[in-house]
């Protein structure tokens, strides 16, 4: 990889105003780029001087810098509270401790990865998206669009009572996920997102009424069945639906409990 220009962006503003180059690239923890057919950069946009990097816990929300490592979301006991340790999970087979500690939660975003296990995570919580000019997306909207010319600045989880659950499947602990699923339920609704299938995740929502009235088999079944999977080399599309399945009973049955 060829990088022609970089520059410490010294504010947000100019961070933007480089980034509409056309060759621009903003570098996030530049752990993903390799994943890129781009192997010349005109100009690296560096945000590690604009204080993104960290937490923020709020009485309604946490505010998540776009410089944040995976390491810090892995560690944050907040968050880790919150989620029920589901964050910790959805984290910690992520390649290893050293890439973690350089990979930023705003590159993992921007790059809208069909493998991510954050941004499956994420979708759950129903998270938003900030970006420095456009304002706040949430984060189904913004796996349609992507940043764009726009700078992601930070995710944003909403503080709301509810029960999170996050497992993967994979064929080894540091290999991408064969299927990651994500259940979030507060006491009306449930919240499925089912990725890695290999596709980005999506979401499904139903109410906690319809699920019980289903059963937790049925209600698994239903939602694994509404999304469409493809086979590479982790897996057949028949393996990833049937794996959805029991990741979905599974979780569905921590975060509404077994007796249904």
């Amino acid at each position: 990889m060829n990088i022609a220009q970089y520059t410490k962006a010294a504010s947000l503003e100019e961070a933007w105003e480089l980034n509409q180059k056309r060759a621009a690239v903003v570098l996030g923890g530049g752990c993903w780029l390799r994943l890129s057919p781009q192997r010349r950069i005109a100009q690296a946009i560096d945000l590690s001087g604009l204080g993104l990097d960290k937490i923020e816990e709020g009485d309604d929300c946490f505010r998540i810098g776009a410089m944040v490592t995976l390491g810090q979301l892995e560690g944050h006991e907040g968050l880790a509270a919150f989620t029920q340790g589901a964050m910790k999970e959805a984290v910690r087979h992520i390649v290893g401790t050293q890439f973690r500690n350089m990979a930023t939660v705003g590159g993992s975003i921007s790059g809208r990865f069909g493998f991510s296990d954050i941004w499956t995570l994420f979708l759950a919580l129903d998270a938003q998206v900030e970006l420095y000019k456009g304002g706040a997306v949430s984060l189904a909207d913004f796996g349609q669009t992507g940043p764009g010319k726009d700078i992601v600045t930070y995710i944003v989880v909403p503080k709301r009572a509810c029960q999170t659950a996050y497992d993967s499947l994979r064929l080894n602990e540091t290999d991408f996920p064969v299927i990651a699923v994500a259940v979030s339920a507060d006491s009306e609704d449930v919240r499925c997102v089912i990725g890695a299938r290999p596709a980005r995740a999506q979401v499904l929502c139903q109410s906690v009424s319809d699920v019980r009235r289903q059963g937790l088999e049925g209600a698994a079944e239903k939602m694994a069945g509404s999304m469409n999977y493809e086979s590479n080399m982790r897996g057949s599309a028949d393996y990833r639906h049937d794996m959805a399945v029991v990741l979905c009973r599974r979780l569905l049955t921590k975060v509404l409990g077994g007796d249904q």
